[in-house]
């Protein structure tokens, strides 16, 4: 069996050594999934003295099963759903609707905590590194994409500590370059993969967010 991260921390740090091609670049902007993406993706940023900011996606759980994703919503009106379990469960539209709806109040929350008086950051034509603390079914990742894709940037390369290989295998077909340090399978849960996997509160989010390389931090806008 592959070795456990000791923490979030420890997965950037490991992850931004893979990523070291993508130092000191100005048109690179490192992008986190909040909450778990943020301890991770601030690791690469200062490693790569690269400007740090997240976006917002949030997952659908399926009711009574929230760790099981059966899509998952973005700023801006963007909603990936997994086709495969939404069919395997027989999950209505109006099921799926009800929770989009309680997941969007929850996204709006979480951009005005963590936006504060930030201006957006332009991603436009800039070399974007999306990273998270994992990927499960990749629901939430392909809304975050899907958010990305229409800011119109020069290229994306996805960073992840542990995913699916299958996933990864995928996602090399629909983006310039995957990064990821564990491809178990099966996977089982993303908590599995560390020895400490804290929940990320919202105040540390913003203290990371406040100590970015360069001070530019902000909120993508679309999220």
């Amino acid at each position: 069996m592959e070795r456990r991260f000791k923490n979030r921390t420890q997965a950037g740090q490991l992850l931004a050594k893979r990523l070291i091609a993508y130092a000191n670049r100005s048109e690179v902007v490192v992008l986190a999934l909040p909450r778990g993406g943020v301890p991770v993706a601030f690791e690469v940023a200062k490693v790569l003295n690269a400007p740090l900011n997240i976006c917002l996606v949030r997952k659908l759980g399926v009711p009574g099963h929230k760790e099981l994703a059966m899509g998952a919503i973005a700023m801006g009106g963007v909603m990936v759903i997994n086709e495969e379990v939404v069919k395997g469960l027989g999950i209505s539209t109006e099921t799926i609707n009800q929770v989009a709806l309680k997941e969007q109040k929850e996204l709006e929350r979480r951009a005005r905590a963590y936006r504060g008086n930030r201006q957006a950051l332009k991603i436009e034509g800039r070399k974007l590194i999306l990273i998270d603390d994992g990927i499960a079914t990749g629901s939430t990742l392909r809304a975050a994409l899907a958010t990305l894709r229409q800011q119109q940037p020069a290229g994306i390369i996805v960073a992840v500590p542990v995913a699916p290989p299958s996933i990864c295998n995928q996602l090399k077909r629909e983006i310039e370059k995957v990064v990821c340090l564990r491809t178990p399978h099966p996977l089982y849960a993303i908590g599995n993969w560390y020895e400490d996997f804290w929940q990320t509160t919202d105040q540390e989010v913003r203290k990371l967010l406040a100590q970015a390389p360069r001070g530019e931090v902000s909120v993508s806008r679309l999220g």
